[in-house]
């Protein structure tokens, strides 16, 4: 029907329209988005609660210092080598922790904090825990690190619950280590005031301020930056004593090799005393690292003490790395590495007042391809003009042996450019040794992002940088045509140690001095050296042949007495089996006695 005829017909009611509303129902697809949405937020909710049982996510603002439990084999004082001023001043916590009446008596103040500061492995955390072995208090450890995180508050946080720890177990310690990360200057980061490391700074300034005097709890921290330190950390009432730590002289040096080397065979020949004297420099670190060394090329060739040879290699390889002995290397190659190092070690001997030559190789180690050493004789605490003009004729004289004897140069000098040229801007700039320049210092040590600012400042004007240049590249080439004089007058010598090198590949302190003062061709050197090295070979092997039969004896005797046991202990089994059954049968046999009396009854 045409809508024409419809409409006017229900305007004259011929037509009822009628219509009924929707029943209302529930409609379970209609709420289940809702439902998801509740039932995954409830099951997150509750992952959270409970991963790994320990409520983590309530957890995530507490600190996360562990607690230093005595275990009996704790490091002592005793164990701490070459520090005497150092642990004196630590000791004196200790006993103020053990005994804190006399001090109070006297009106005294125990330092509520310490800051141990050194150059890395110098042994600041390994102090701190001697002090915790010798406190007997609880002792919280914690990194500087641990406090900060990428949410907002966290560190803060973390800081007041530890401090609220350490309040709830008075007397006691906490160490911070590296206590740089988290008590940097303020205002050296790109957030500003608000950053997050700022806002943890902020309370542990106010949690070391806001102990009452005597409260027992003592804060040690450690670093290698105090530098960078903010200065309201550094104050009187927060860090009130600051204890250095340096390296350690020829003494503590030797002091510290009795302590490592306790439970290790030495040779004869090897004692502390050496080693002390052929390891000016060494950190305590480098110390231990070279005493386990040394043990463990020892057990490689089966040896039953650790010798002179170990040392030295050990020595050797954790100053510049493993030998390459496998890497293939071209006679060309060998060649100029061979009248590079000569060149290094004869100007090095030559130069009046310099420090000896202790090994020349061209054996690739680490990054380099060859190297010289040289050990200082004394131990060295400044250096003068005249030895920082030694040290740079000697890194160009690789660069010129191979100039003037080769007639060409390879860029295997390239780290001896850098740090000679390293070496005379220092000396322009730093300590004011040129004599154009005057006694001025031009540098600043500052570093950038570490300090206050967040790019390098020059001091000075660009006449000034411009006159820096020319007076560096003037003591350079100084320094460089004085080498050329030293090595064309010591010609003859270099040529005798590199060609021994080439040859042996490896010479030692007096191996070069016996090719320096030409007593000896290359090839006597050569076969003097096969035939120690042949020596060697047969000591390590009647060595090894000595260690097996020890071994050998030591089974069999351990064998022997696990047999001598299992047959006492069958033996005894045996004895006890028969006893029982004697026991036994006497049980159920009937007495001799009571049979006679039984028959004459019977009777």
């Amino acid at each position: 029907m045409n809508n024409t005829y419809v409409y006017p017909m229900m305007e004259d009611g011929k037509i009822k329209m009628e219509s009924d509303a929707p029943e209302s129902g529930f409609s379970f697809l209609a709420l289940l988005p809702t439902i998801v949405m509740i039932a995954a937020l409830g099951f997150l909710f509750y992952f959270m609660m409970n991963q790994g049982g320990n409520n983590k996510a309530f957890q995530f603002g507490k600190n996360k210092s562990k607690m230093y439990k005595d275990t009996g084999k704790n490091l002592k004082f005793e164990d701490v080598a070459g520090l005497d001023e150092e642990k004196q001043e630590l000791e004196e916590i200790v006993d103020f922790l053990k005994d804190s009446d006399k001090y109070k008596q006297l009106g005294a103040r125990i330092p509520k904090g310490v800051l141990l500061v050194g150059r890395p492995g110098t042994g600041k955390t390994y102090v701190s825990k001697a002090v915790a072995g010798e406190a007997a208090v609880p002792f919280y450890t914690i990194s500087g690190s641990d406090f900060v995180e990428m949410f907002v508050g966290v560190g803060a946080s973390r800081v007041r619950d530890l401090f609220e720890q350490a309040k709830k177990n008075t007397p006691c310690i906490i160490f911070i280590d590296e206590i740089d990360a988290v008590g940097r200057k303020r205002g050296a980061g790109l957030g500003g005031g608000n950053d997050e490391r700022e806002q943890t700074l902020n309370q542990l300034l106010v949690e070391m301020d806001g102990f009452e005097e005597n409260a027992g709890v003592i804060i040690l921290a450690a670093t290698n930056r105090p530098d960078i330190l903010d200065p309201a950390l550094l104050r009187p009432g927060r860090f009130d004593r600051q204890i250095v730590i340096g390296m350690p002289d020829v003494q503590a040096r030797e002091a510290i090799f009795k302590v490592h080397s306790r439970n290790k065979p030495l040779a004869e020949g090897v004692s502390p005393q050496i080693l002390a004297r052929r390891t000016p420099g060494f950190s305590p670190a480098d110390i231990e690292n070279l005493i386990n060394e040394a043990a463990l090329l020892t057990a490689r060739r089966n040896g039953t003490n650790i010798r002179m040879e170990e040392i030295e290699e050990a020595t050797t390889k954790v100053m510049a790395g493993p030998a390459k002995k496998s890497r293939v290397i071209s006679e060309s190659e060998r060649k100029l590495t061979a009248y590079h190092e000569a060149g290094h070690a004869v100007v090095m001997r030559a130069l009046p007042g310099s420090d000896p030559v202790h090994q020349v190789t061209i054996v690739p180690r680490g990054a380099a391809g060859g190297f010289t050493m040289y050990l200082p004789e004394e131990d060295r605490y400044y250096e003068t003009k005249g030895q920082m003009l030694s040290t740079i004729k000697h890194l160009l004289a690789g660069r010129v042996s191979e100039e003037l004897i080769l007639d060409d140069i390879s860029t295997g000098a390239s780290n001896d450019l850098q740090r000679a040229t390293a070496i005379a801007r220092e000396m322009v700039t730093k300590y004011g040794f040129s004599k154009n320049m005057g006694p001025v210092s031009y540098s600043s040590s500052d570093e950038v992002f570490l300090g206050k600012d967040f790019s390098t400042r020059q001091q000075y004007s660009e006449k000034v940088a411009s006159e820096i240049d020319v007076e560096i590249k003037a003591m350079l080439e100084e320094a460089y045509e004085e080498t050329k004089t030293i090595i064309t007058e010591n010609m003859d010598r270099i040529t005798n140690v590199a060609e021994a090198l080439l040859e042996v590949e490896t010479i030692d302190r007096d191996q070069f001095e016996i090719l320096y003062n030409i007593e000896m061709t290359p090839k006597e050197m050569a076969e003097a050296v096969r035939a120690k090295d042949e020596e060697t070979r047969e000591a390590n092997k009647m060595e090894s042949e000595e260690r097996k039969r020890l071994q050998e004896e030591e089974k069999k005797k351990l064998e022997e007495e696990l047999a001598k046991f299992d047959s006492d202990y069958l033996s005894e089994e045996h004895e006890e089996a028969e006893t029982e059954l004697e026991e036994a049968k006497a049980e159920t046999e009937p007495d001799a006695d009571l049979e006679e009396e039984k028959t004459d009854k019977d009777n």
